[in-house]
Parts: C-alpha cells; structure tokens; sequence
C-alpha cells in the first residue's frame, strides 16, 4: 500500500494522541502517602476474626497476616529483558535492589510463555546486526553455554539462574505492583505489591523506582505523565506518521508451534474458532513457513488497550485456531497432514500501550537522522516496522506496512528514560518517552535492555549521590557514560575516556605477533569494529601475549580486558535454531576460553589470574593491589578460532 493511502485510510482521531494523568490512582496513593503500614495494609483484613484459622495440630489460633514492608535503594517493576538488565546493574553498582516480576517466569515477551525471538539491531542495510553487548549479551552467551537444546522452558530457568545469582538483588515472582504510593513532595514513597502465590501484601520502599513493565501500572499510578496512539506528522515533523493524531496502538500477537509426527494428524477446531477467510487476506500474510505460527495474528487498539486485554485474547486466540484449521482443512497445504500443534500461547505478546513522559521525546527525525545525543546512554536499529491497524480483523491490508531499514544504529537519550513531573521514576521498554513511530523500532527486546542497563547504572549512581535523575543527566553524564562503556555498553560514536583508567597512562603496548589490527587500539576507547575501521588487535595464532609497561610503578588490583564475541552474528534464542551467516546456535568460536595475567613485580613476572573456561566478553581479574611497572596477558585458547581478537585493556588501581 503507498504510504499516503495508508495516512488516509487509517486517520481515525478516536482518542488522539494526548498526555494523559492517571489522576483517579494518583489521588488515591496522595491518600494513602502518610498511612502506609496502617491505612492500607489492614484493608484486606478489616472483615476478618484474629482467631478464625483453627491450625491443626498446635491447637493455635492465629490470623494470617502477611504483611512486609521491605526497603530498597532501587525497586525495578517488571521483569522482561530491560527489567532484568536495569535489577542486574543497579545490583553490580552498588545498590540493594528489588526486582517485583508479575509473572512466574523472567523474560517477558521472550519466556516460555510467549516465545518471541529477542531481538535487537538484527538487520541494517547492509543485511548484518551490530550486536548489542553488556549484560544482554552475558545472558545469551549463559544460554548458548547451558541450553544448547533451544529449548524454551529451559530458557525461562536461565534467565532464574543468572538473575538470583547476584549479589544485592532479591527477585519477587508472581507479584504484581497495583499502585504507587507518593510522598508530599511528589516522589514515589512505596509500590504497594501483591504476591499471588503467598497472599502475601509486600510495601516496598525505595529511594528510586524504575517502571520496565510495558503497560506501566505504577508510573501511571503515580501521576506520571503518558501518551497513547499516535502523533500528527506535523507535531514532530514524521513522514510515517498520520496526517491527523488518532488512537491507535499497535497490537499483541498470540504464537503457535507445530511439529511433524510422522503420521497423519488430524485437526478438529475448538469451539471457540473464528474463521479464516483466505480469499480476502492479502498477500503479504504469508502462510509459510508455518511451523512457528503466524506474528501478524495481532489486534492493537484505538481505544483502551490494556482494559481490552482479555477480550482481545479471547479473539486472538480464535483467530490463531482459526489459520491453523484453514491450514488443516482446507486442502491447500497437504504438507500440513502429520503435522499437529505442539503449543499454543496463552498469553499474547504485547507492543505498545503507554508512552511516558521524559525531559525529551524521542522521534522518528532523531532516528532517520542519526541525531547524536550529548547524554545518549544507548543504541537501536531495528528498522521502523508500523503494523496494521485493525490486525487480523483488516485482512485484506498487509500485515505490515514498511521496514525503514538503518545504514548505522541510532541512539537513546538519557532524558527519554525518566519521567518528567515524578521525580524519583526512570523508565526502560516499550513505555519510554517516545512517539508511536519510534517505538515502531525501540520496542524490540535487545534494544530495551540496553536502556535497562543504562537506566538501572543511573539508578544506582543516583543512590550513591543522593541525587534525582534529572541532576545526575545534567551534571553527571559523562560518569554515567563512562560506567556504561566499562560495564561493556556501546553507545555509537561515543569512545571511552575514563580518566581512572591506568592503560592511559601506559609508556608501551605491544604483543607477541599480530595478524591484523594494533595492539595500541585496545587504548583508543572503542569496544568494537565500527563503521569500516578497525579497533582491535588480532593474534597470529595461539599462544600469544600482550604487554603493557609504565615508566613508573602503578598500583593495580584490577584488570579488565574486552575480547570477540564477533557482535556481526546474532547468537539468540529461536524457535526454529537458525544457522547461517547471521544467525548461530553455537557458542561463538571467536570468544577467549582460557587466558592468565601476570604482573611484574621487581623484575620478576608475578601470575595475578587464570580462567580456564571464560565465558563471557568482558573479562575481569581483581586480586590484592600490588606495585607493578608491567602487565602480561597471556592468551592460550579460544572456542574454535586459531586466532584471538582483543578490543580493549584496562587497569584500575
């Protein structure tokens, strides 16, 4: 369809695209903001006898009252791939943080219960992904290591396994936040939570709240101010946007799975079935491949999103039962006869319901443009990708009206990642500070977590500061940035400089033999090859060494080094295990295995680490901090390559 019949068939002006404060769940939590642990907390028991739990066996009497008011530096509101990321590097600079999770499992729109590849910056023009590093990456590197199987559940335990393992972080499953509880000078007080699981009522406490759930309940109880549906073209000068604002919202999807049995299956609707009516669907709702289903067996809104939830699940889940029966029944695919549905979603994914408001509003410009942010924290790159309004239920459109693709990433601003009138709130996901048209693009999973990296590293410096968001943006960005970069983040266009780092100060860089790059680029600040020129140092062959010598001694009791990864290669969970030139099951043959580090310490070389299976990119040796004039990295193995790449070597004192 050309793009202004798109405009005009879809202007539909139901709501318009307005800011919007939840005032009814502000006005109740401004209420309540002095009366915590009384006011509130006994409401669920208020019609309840202290004795009427007979306990069998000890004769008491007792009344369950599960109640705990728990307190944070950070509480992080969902557990998706920008939850996860924004716990996880609050918790590894230095703050106690909570991660409150509604469902059984982590992983959002990419667990068990929905199965949505996660994808990032997949595909530029030039058909290759730039790869997203940092904690993401740790999490699909832990995946390719422990669940070479691809199998969806095991993925769900992961992501448990890597999330409870670190140290300051405490993980809420199966609790859902219901409101923000404020203080009187407007910041959020407490996130009143209920755990489904225990009937147990949690008040979490916390000096800075970060709202990664999507829909953003407690932003929106907060009083935060959003946006739903869609931007005039004029207000931010979009060319994919509609003439006129409107309503609408892209949609959630339900995803099914089939596998071939061997034998004939045959396939019996369920009552609940709509109907597939292929002779009016348009050609771009491809019917093969099908064993994964179908993504555009959507349905967005232009109304209220959220509150049609359920309704719209009903239909989806009709709709998905319906193209398989077509697809069944119909006669038109026999390859379809041994083939039986294997999973079914229960749960749709979702794409866009709230769009808070921050310091800036991200835009289709900014993306197009490749607009360099003075506080950019992270990268994008997935093409802008609108879908059809109406879903499912507009057949005869496409599914999928264009993909703007990207010669190069873009980047995030860190004022469209904290709210503009909540003081205390950061933001990371879907429901950041952004038009509809951006977060064509944005929403994808990759790209959200390295905004809950960066959001969760602010949020941890605010605590240690005592400052807001907004403060640290202003006079501490470049900290900010800086952590990120160490912490493995690539903000494009934006090399290292962190003034702590002793390599800086280093006389001379030089290895045992090189095949490509310099090992005086592992000082130039760049984590990675980018556009067209090299930042490496490459080995010829294996063993090899890298040496770094000061004129004078330096005092180091750490030493972190970036090696390859080789970020032009997607390496995540699919259900359908895709190995080609862009996509891998493996675990990357470029990646170091084992490797030790040596100082020398009065003329003698002095080993200060070994790995012997490394793991992960990003490679740290602390140990006692000691006097040294030099440091040796010896580099004995990698995961295939007879060759080994380094980007980046750092030394703190």
């Amino acid at each position: 369809m050309k793009r202004r019949k798109f405009f005009k068939n879809t202007v539909k002006g139901a709501l318009g695209a307005s800011i919007i404060p939840l005032t009814s769940f502000s006005d109740i939590s401004a209420q309540s903001s002095n009366n915590i642990n009384n006011t509130e907390a006994e409401k669920p028991y208020r019609n309840t006898d202290p004795k009427q739990w007979h306990q069998m066996g000890t004769g008491k009497k007792p009344r369950p009252d599960r109640r705990k008011t728990l307190t944070y530096d950070v509480a992080v509101i969902g557990g998706g791939a920008a939850g996860m990321c924004a716990a996880i590097s609050a918790a590894r600079n230095g703050a106690k943080v909570v991660l409150v999770q509604d469902r059984p499992v982590l992983g959002g729109n990419s667990s068990s219960e929905i199965r949505v590849h996660l994808n990032g910056v997949n595909h530029l023009k030039n058909g290759l992904p730039e790869r997203e590093t940092g904690i993401i990456e740790e999490i699909l590197l832990h995946n390719r290591f422990h669940n070479p199987q691809d199998a969806y559940p095991v993925w769900d335990h992961i992501l448990y396994d890597f999330i409870t393992r670190e140290k300051n972080l405490d993980v809420k499953l199966n609790t859902s936040a219901i409101r923000a509880i404020m203080s009187d000078d407007g910041k959020i007080k407490a996130a009143y939570c209920w755990q489904s699981t225990t009937e147990t009522e949690f008040t979490i406490e916390a000096d800075l709240f970060i709202d990664c759930s999507g829909d953003g309940l407690l932003g929106a109880t907060a009083g935060a101010l959003y946006r739903t549906g869609r931007e005039a073209s004029s207000e931010f000068n979009e060319k994919y946007a509609p003439e006129k604002e409107d309503g609408w919202q892209m949609g959630s999807t339900v995803l099914l799975g089939s596998k071939d049995m061997g034998r004939p299956m045959p396939f019996e609707a369920p009552h609940f079935t709509i109907k597939y009516d292929a002779e009016k669907s348009h050609k771009g709702r491809q019917l093969k491949p099908f064993e994964l289903g179908f993504w555009w067996v959507e349905l967005g809104s232009d109304n209220d999103i959220i509150g049609e939830f359920e309704d719209n699940k009903h239909k989806l889940l009709g709709y998905a039962y319906g193209v398989w029966d077509y697809m069944k029944n119909s006669g038109d695919f026999p390859e379809t006869e041994n083939y039986a549905l294997d999973w079914v979603s229960s749960l749709p994914g979702k794409r866009e319901s709230r769009r808070f408001i921050g310091d800036y509003i991200l835009c289709e410009p900014d993306m197009l443009g490749n607009k360099q942010f003075s506080d950019a924290v992270a990268f994008g790159g997935w093409s802008l990708d609108e879908h059809n309004p109406g879903g499912i239920e507009n057949l005869s459109e496409p599914p999928s009206y264009f993909h703007q693709y990207f010669e190069e990433p873009y980047q995030i601003p860190f004022r469209s990642l904290y709210s503009k009138n909540v003081p205390n709130l950061l933001f990371a996901g879907r429901n950041i500070s952004q038009t509809h048209i951006a977060l064509s693009s944005s929403r994808i999973m990759a790209t959200c977590a390295l905004e809950g990296q960066a959001v969760g590293t602010a949020a941890a410096l605010c605590a240690k500061k005592n400052v807001l968001p907004r403060e640290l943006g202003q006079k501490n960005i470049t900290e900010l940035q800086e952590q990120l970069l160490r912490d493995d983040a690539f903000i494009p266009y934006r090399p290292a400089n962190d003034k702590n780092n002793l390599v800086k100060k280093a006389k001379l860089i030089f290895a045992s033999s090189t095949s490509s790059g310099d090992p005086k680029l592992l000082n130039d600040g760049w984590s990675r090859d980018y556009n067209g020129k090299d930042h490496h140092w490459q080995s010829e062959g294996l063993p090899a060494q890298v040496q770094i010598e000061w004129d004078e001694r330096q005092s180091i009791s750490k030493i972190e080094i970036k090696c390859d990864t080789n970020v032009k290669r997607n390496i995540m969970l699919r259900r359908d295990s895709l190995e080609n030139d862009v996509y891998t099951t493996q675990i990357p043959k470029e990646l170091l295995k084992s490797l030790d580090a040596e100082a020398r310490v009065n003329g003698k070389w002095i080993k200060v680490g070994t790995i012997e299976k490394n793991r992960t990119r990003l490679i740290k040796f602390y140990f006692e901090k000691i006097e040294t004039s030099a440091i040796r990295i010896n580099l004995k193995e990698t995961y295939g390559n007879k060759n080994c790449r380094l980007f980046e070597a750092r030394c703190y004192s």
